[in-house]
């Protein structure tokens, strides 16, 4: 079932809102929205408090009714999710996380996923301007949720890319959990000594039969400027 991505009410043909051409709109009511405009110059609480009031039909066919205040807690919980109402969200701030509840967990999500999963995606812009993605082993090391280092290849496709663009993004994907993580930012590719000794582990001699000075050997810095997760069927996205 589709939800009014303002009022969040259940969604119907009979009652799909209308864009400024008279057809049909897929996200909003009409009670919300016609003619390719919102009827109602409202904020976010003042749409939650006009909702409130219909409490009583929401509580029909209900074993354990709400009360108003109950329903009006669980809206403030879903309606930042809401189209309408979404918007950038800051995971710098600690205290600033704890009063929006669409962002409960989000760094300790990133941080579990970037430490346990094996497997993390990055993606690079070729030449022509196509995204390209490859599999990578996990970062090597990572600082908050806004800095990863991974190893790779000097003489690879991706270093080259990144060298020409920095544009970057990294994904994690849970797929038991249904989960997902895409930050998106810029990469360097880091050939000093003192960056190829941090994160050289043993046995990657194997990789690099000359060591942490072997030439094609390198580092890649991915710095995250934003990001987009998908979590208990929700997606959110945020600024870091």
């Amino acid at each position: 079932m589709k939800f009014c991505q303002s009022c969040g009410m259940p969604l119907t043909d009979e009652i799909l809102g209308t864009n400024a051409d008279g057809s049909k709109n897929e996200d909003y009511c009409m009670y919300c929205y016609r003619d390719g405009k919102f009827l109602q110059d409202c904020t976010m609480d003042e749409m939650i408090e006009h909702c409130a009031q219909f409490v009583g039909a929401v509580n029909e066919g209900l074993t354990n009714p709400l009360t108003k205040e109950e329903y009006i807690g669980q809206m403030k919980m879903y309606f930042p999710n809401l189209k309408r109402w979404r918007k950038a969200l800051t995971v710098s701030d600690d205290e600033a996380l704890k009063e929006n509840p669409a962002l409960v967990g989000v760094k300790e999500l990133i941080v579990q996923m970037a430490d346990t999963l094996p497997v993390a995606y990055i993606s690079s812009v070729d030449n022509e301007g196509y995204p390209c993605t490859k599999a990578m082993l996990a970062p090597r090391k990572r600082e908050g949720i806004r800095t990863f280092y991974f190893t790779t290849n000097t003489f690879s496709l991706r270093v080259a890319h990144y060298k020409t663009n920095p544009k970057a993004s990294i994904y994690f994907c849970d797929a038991e959990g249904f989960k997902g993580m895409m930050l998106r930012g810029t990469m360097e590719v880091l050939t000093d000594a003192k960056s190829k000794e941090m994160i050289w582990r043993d046995g990657d001699e194997q990789y690099y039969p000359d060591g942490v000075t072997d030439p094609n050997y390198c580092v890649l810095k991915f710095t995250a400027t934003d990001g987009r997760f998908y979590s208990d069927y929700y997606p959110r996205s945020f600024v870091i």
